[in-house]
């Protein structure tokens, strides 16, 4: 059976979940660590082979717990934190889950570990340490009870600028990826991973062995299914939701500018100053042979535009850049209107280059569809896209 990418949907939070599971009943030693959130953010398959940490008296309606549950719940970040590097320190592995909007009040503790990685690998009796894992859910784009209190993607700008590079920050676009980007965090040791991901159901786009490969090459991919030879335009994005998006225009575009060339380049993963893991860099040869030398690039990053764009301006020159992303532009709304806050959805994306082509007339048409889903999710509290 031939598989047609982006026509199935899969939770990534709920994967993850399962792959946790399963690393609960390998390793006897692995613990969670997560405030009250983690049925929220569709981690909850653990509770089925796991107990949550509890010593005081349990009620019938309860989750499972015990004293020595290695599930460790907690309304507290820094706490948490605190007990998973200890965790680490004993050459055991862990995982810490949390909304993305509350991650950056860990910031100085993070940051101090990594102080600690770089320092214990000049101390020649220390082993590595695991990892220090993070998984990041409940995304600025998707925050649709909570609102503009819960959408920040902050932490993701202060880890890449951070010159030690001992971080990754991995951005799988379907279920699969995220597969394969939990095997690589679990298996790696003396670094910090900060995992960024949508609790909700998202295409699936690549199989396994595209997946891998992607992580392999650089953290970047030629998305063959809706890539052109010779493109004209360069489209590249980070993130479910901006990859979503971002092969969601190419789509319109290629109904509306069948004779424009679009070539499609997906990113899982950034660390300072490139893309890519902290040590496999995505080359400058590489970056012209997917990004050519010098097509228009139209970006699409979960995070704030500024951030991508820099590392993009490590390969590239400013001039032929164009990014989108999360401009601090939030509310209690629909999806698909938080997306056009922030200048980030298909039709923004489209009508970029409907301007550059001059074709006034598509630009007015995408103008028409953004305006008439504003009034319609005012009136009903859904979109209509």
């Amino acid at each position: 059976m031939t598989y047609n990418p982006g026509t199935e949907f899969y939770s990534l939070a709920e994967r993850i979940g399962k792959l946790l599971a399963e690393q609960f009943k390998e390793d006897e030693h692995f613990y969670f660590f997560s405030p009250d959130e983690t049925t929220s953010n569709k981690f909850d398959k653990v509770f089925e082979v796991e107990k949550r940490a509890w010593g005081l008296e349990t009620k019938p309606w309860d989750l499972p717990e015990a004293p020595d549950g290695r599930i460790v719940e907690m309304l507290s970040e820094n706490v948490l934190f605190s007990l998973m590097t200890g965790h680490l320190a004993n050459g055991e592995r862990a995982m810490m889950g949390s909304y993305e909007a509350f991650f950056p009040i860990i910031t100085s503790q993070v940051l101090q570990q990594i102080k600690f990685i770089k320092q214990s690998q000049q101390v020649l009796w220390r082993d590595s340490l695991p990892a220090v894992n993070l998984l990041s859910t409940s995304t600025c784009w998707r925050q649709d009870h909570n609102g503009f209190t819960h959408q920040s993607p902050a932490m993701i700008s202060q880890l890449l600028a951070h010159p030690a590079n001992l971080v990754n920050c991995i951005f799988p676009a379907d279920d699969i990826s995220a597969e394969v980007a939990f095997d690589y965090m679990i298996n790696s040791s003396d670094v910090v991973n900060f995992t960024t991901f949508n609790k909700n159901e998202m295409p699936r786009y690549l199989d396994i062995e595209q997946a891998k490969f992607q992580f392999e090459n650089g953290g970047a991919l030629v998305y063959e299914f809706i890539s052109d030879d010779e493109p004209d335009f360069v489209f590249t994005a980070v993130g479910d939701i901006p990859t979503r998006e971002t092969i969601e225009a190419i789509k319109i575009l290629k109904e509306d500018l069948p004779e424009i060339k679009i070539r499609f380049v997906g990113i899982n993963a950034l660390s300072y100053r490139a893309i890519g893991t902290n040590t496999n860099k995505l080359s400058c040869d590489k970056f012209i042979e997917m990004f050519t030398e010098d097509k228009p690039i139209l970006a699409n990053f979960h995070g704030w535009p500024e951030t991508f764009e820099t590392i993009l301006e490590n390969y590239t020159n400013r001039g032929r850049l164009r990014v989108h992303g999360f401009n601090e532009e939030g509310s209690t709304t629909t999806q698909f209107e938080m997306l056009k806050r922030n200048a980030a959805s298909r039709y923004d994306l489209a009508i970029d280059i409907a301007k550059v082509v001059g074709r006034q007339d598509l630009e007015e048409k995408y103008q028409d569809i953004l305006k008439r889903n504003h009034e319609h999710a005012i009136e009903h509290g859904q979109d209509m896209i």
